[in-house]
Parts: structure tokens; C-alpha cells; sequence
């Protein structure tokens, strides 16, 4: 078969096949008369053998070294190209995600595009004076797309350009869902900064996704929806909040919280309910009940100074002195 009949049936170019040749690749078994080439049936099988390798991501060297050497295994090769592809799908999609949020940005000229992938580039970088510049800057004429500073956020370890970066956040639309996304991770401390980024986020949609965290299995994920809820005027908080004096985490701050939410005599009743509660359950050891004494003080009301008077008699010395001074300090008042 000539070159040209070759060449229509194979898919594969002339111009190609006289490249093959001269990497050795594939010779034509035979000459006609007139000196045209000719291949054999075995040297189209290796052609078709060539292509398909070569649709594997081989380069040329490589698919030569398959097809020619009788010691090789494909094996170790096939685990490099494995390797390989895996890396470039990995570029691929960080550059379609790079795209994608110079496309979000809606840059309305090449400056304003530069602008959004320098200031991208400043978020990935390894110093943390740049990632912070960025965050603070996001905040101009061309901001870095919402998507960009909550993947920051979420993998921010230093305090300061976290600090930053919540600063940006909250003054972005659209970030309380995918941060609300980010309090499903099954790493501890993407569930910390993704609420602690919604708890300083305004807005309705966001304090609805907190109300949603105070069910979270993840203790620090419900203390620190609660605190933010707390200080909100977010009754719903109530509950994590006593749980969080009880049990010494963060106590002081969940305490002013209850105190902030003690605006009216029937969420103060409640609070008061509920640290008697507490306080009345057989296994509260005595440092626990001491905290849960102390954080009546906060909250005003007559169920809380009757609590206070009972409290003052208790069978632990600690919680009764505790009990007696907020007393007098109320009498004061």
C-alpha cells in the first residue's frame, strides 16, 4: 500500500508518516519500481499501534521504546502518565478557577483584569504582609471575586491576615452560603474559620446559618455561633450559652453574652430557668456550679434574686459566699 492510501485510511497525515520514518519509528517494508514506498500489512498495525499510544500522552521517544524494546514493561510507564495527567488536570482546573473569578469580577477594561489577578496572585502568596495588603485592598473599585477570599479565609492560619480577610468578607455580597459550606468540613479548623468569618458577617442570612451551627456537632462551631447570635439579641443562643458556662469554655464571654440577652423579664426568667437547671443536675461538679452562680449576676429580675437567695444557702461553701456577694451587690444597686 502506498504512502498516500496509507495516509487517507490511517487518519494519519504523509508529511507524519515521513516524520515516523525518520525517527525510526515505522519503515516502509518495501519500494516499488519507481522507488515510492510501500507498507506491509505489519507496518500499518504499528502505525495504528503508534497512534494509539500516542493518544495515551506517550511522546514519540517513548511510544519508540514501547513498541522496540522486548524488556520493557508498561506498567512503571502507565503510573508516570497516571502522574502526569493528574497534574496537568490539577493546573487545568486552577486556571479555569482563576477564569472564572477574573470572569466574576467583572473587569470592565485589561487594567482592571490585571488588577484582580495581582491582587489573586498577592492571596496565594507565601508572605503574610501580601496576603494582608491584598485583603485590605480587596475592598477598592475592582474587588477580588467573594469565592477567592472565602478559599483564603478558609486556609488562613495567621490571626492578622485572617482578621483582614473576615474585614473583606463582611463587606462582600454572597459569602455567608459558601462559608456556611465550610462549617461541613471535616477539618476542625476550616469549621472554626468559616464561622468565625459568618459571626462577623451582617445580615439576616447570615445570622440564619449561625442558628443552623448552634446544632453542630463541633463544640467550638456552637460557641462561637452562640456568642455571635448573643451579642445579635438572638434568644435561640440561650441554651449553648449555659452549656458553655457549665462547661468552662469560654465562659466569661458567653456569660456577658446571657446578660446582653436579659433585656426583658421573660428571656431573663428564661436564662434564669435554665442556669437553675443546670446547677440542680446531679453530676455539675463544684467549679461548674460556681460559674453558673457567678453568671446570675448578669441577669436582673426577681427569679433571679429569689435563685440567688436559695443559691446563698447551698451545701458547697464556694457557691453559697458567691450567692451572698452577688446579693448585697444587688442590694447596693
Amino acid at each position: 500500500m502506498l504512502i498516500g492510501e496509507v495516509a487517507r485510511r490511517s487518519g494519519v497525515s504523509a508529511r507524519m508518516l515521513r516524520h515516523y520514518e525518520s525517527l525510526g519509528l515505522v519503515s516502509p517494508s518495501g519500494r516499488t519500481g519507481s522507488g515510492y514506498r510501500e507498507y506491509s500489512g505489519e507496518d500499518i498495525r504499528r502505525i495504528f499501534h503508534i497512534e494509539s499510544l500516542r493518544a495515551l500522552g506517550l511522546s514519540l521517544r517513548e511510544v519508540k521504546r514501547a513498541l522496540d524494546d522486548r524488556g520493557f514493561t508498561p506498567s512503571a510507564l502507565v503510573d508516570d502518565l497516571i502522574r502526569r495527567t493528574r497534574e496537568r488536570i490539577a493546573a487545568e482546573s486552577e486556571l479555569l478557577t482563576r477564569l472564572r473569578r477574573i470572569h466574576a469580577a467583572d473587569p470592565t477594561d485589561w487594567q482592571d483584569a490585571l488588577q484582580v489577578v495581582t491582587l489573586l496572585q498577592a492571596l496565594g502568596s507565601q508572605s503574610a504582609d501580601a496576603r494582608q495588603r491584598a485583603a485590605l485592598s480587596s475592598a477598592d473599585e475592582v474587588p477580588v471575586p467573594v469565592e477567592a477570599l472565602v478559599e483564603a479565609v478558609l486556609g488562613e492560619s495567621d490571626p492578622y491576615v485572617a482578621g483582614a480577610l473576615r474585614w473583606a468578607l463582611a463587606r462582600s455580597d454572597g459569602a455567608p452560603a459558601p462559608l456556611a459550606v465550610g462549617i461541613g468540613s471535616p477539618v476542625a479548623a476550616v469549621r472554626e474559620r468559616a464561622v468565625r468569618s459568618l459571626a462577623e458577617m451582617p445580615g439576616g442570612e447570615a445570622a440564619g446559618h449561625l442558628r443552623d451551627a448552634l446544632t453542630h456537632p463541633d463544640a467550638v462551631v456552637r460557641g462561637h455561633a452562640a456568642l455571635a447570635l448573643g451579642t445579635r439579641g438572638e434568644a435561640d443562643a440561650v441554651p449553648t450559652l449555659v452549656d458553655m458556662v457549665g462547661e468552662g469554655r469560654n465562659d466569661t464571654d458567653a456569660a456577658d453574652a446571657l446578660s446582653v440577652l436579659a433585656n426583658d423579664t421573660a428571656t431573663a426568667d428564661r436564662i434564669t430557668a435554665r442556669l437553675v437547671e443546670r446547677l440542680a443536675h446531679d453530676t455539675t461538679e463544684a467549679p461548674a456550679r460556681g460559674r453558673l452562680t457567678q453568671a446570675l449576676a448578669g441577669i436582673p429580675g426577681e427569679r433571679a434574686s429569689r435563685a440567688l437567695v436559695e443559691l446563698s444557702h447551698d451545701e458547697e461553701r464556694a457557691v453559697a459566699l458567691t450567692a451572698t456577694y452577688l446579693l448585697r451587690l444587688r442590694e447596693e444597686q
